[in-house]
């Protein structure tokens, strides 16, 4: 509880030092998985709810012509796989693994002089912490795969990079394909593979404050 309320208090004291900023709720629809873990493993689908706020890096004094922002998000990301090894004995597989995670982006337009491009890209540092995990499996599979897996102890907080492609789609809408990629284990007994979290999602930013600049 002492991480997340930390998250809480980093995105606030980031977004409110801002003397002119733009907010908002994001959320996407994604698939996500743990990699080097669960023999036949496949990622879960799962979705992402969170608020954001934005502030220019460079502000020209032409109409809504800044085109380098910083924006940091906090949000609840539900993510896990399911496994399906040796299905005909143990049936599925499946682990839930729900976080509180914050983003902080560089936010990048095209542009070319003072004309801004509705394309952009983003990029930053990711960290999560695991608030929910929800684990179904046969007891027998964890007897016959537990010597690969190692999975009995799950770590709480990871961290990572996320990155991006996105449209704005109106003053007020921004559509994204995002990907995020863990750096820190999910599993940190299993000392034969790395078992970071991933995801590639689709979702959208909706401006709650649009100030354009």
């Amino acid at each position: 509880m002492k991480k997340i309320n930390l998250l809480i208090a980093i995105f606030l004291m980031v977004s409110l030092s801002a003397q002119e900023f733009k907010y908002g709720v994001t959320g996407n629809f994604h698939k996500g998985s743990i990699v080097g873990v669960h023999d036949v493993s496949k990622g879960a689908y799962g979705g992402t709810l969170g608020f954001f706020g934005q502030w220019p890096l460079v502000e020209n004094d032409v109409y809504d012509s800044a085109w380098l922002y910083i924006t940091p998000q906090l949000e609840y990301h539900m993510g896990g796989e399911i496994a399906k090894a040796d299905q005909e004995l143990f049936g599925i597989q499946r682990y839930s693994h729900d976080y509180v995670a914050m983003e902080v982006y560089l936010k990048w337009f095209f542009h070319k002089g003072n004309m801004k491009r509705d394309l952009f890209l983003f990029a930053g540092p990711r960290i999560e912490y695991l608030v929910r995990q929800d684990k179904k499996v046969d007891p027998g599979y964890d007897l016959a795969y537990y010597q690969y897996n190692l999975d009995s102890t799950v770590k709480k907080f990871g961290y990572g990079v996320s990155f991006g492609l996105g449209l704005k789609v109106s003053q007020q809408v921004e559509a994204y394909l995002r990907y995020d990629r863990g750096f820190s284990k999910v599993y940190p007994d299993n000392n034969n593979r790395n078992t970071y979290n991933r995801m590639l999602g689709l979702g959208f930013n909706f401006y709650v404050k649009e100030n354009w600049w």
